[in-house]
């Protein structure tokens, strides 16, 4: 398996990786490496993804619209082009709004 979805050196766009379904969250790796994956997610309103415990730091980049981000029970609300890390190993969910 190719471990990245584009081809390196080139240009491209993370919001052109996937498309939205309705009622639905969409997930894409985009880089995957032994040390961790890059991932492009898709959600629509009022879809949620409750994650678990992994041994790397996550970074959420809101591309388009908004979204809550728990993190150990304490939310952030982020918009498009706003980001937060969440820490290794805490518990977290994402709530597209």
């Amino acid at each position: 398996m190719e471990n990245s979805e584009f081809e390196k050196s080139k240009v491209f766009s993370v919001a052109d990786a996937l498309e939205y379904v309705p009622n639905s969250m969409v997930t894409k790796v985009i880089i995957r490496e032994p040390t961790g994956n890059v991932c492009v997610m898709a959600f629509d309103t009022n879809e949620f993804f409750e994650g678990k415990s992994i041994p790397f730091d996550t970074i959420i980049q809101i591309i388009e619209g908004k979204a809550e981000i728990i993190i150990d029970d304490n939310p952030y609300g982020l918009e498009t082009g706003q980001s937060i890390i969440i820490p290794t190993r805490y518990h977290n969910m994402i709530k597209a709004s």
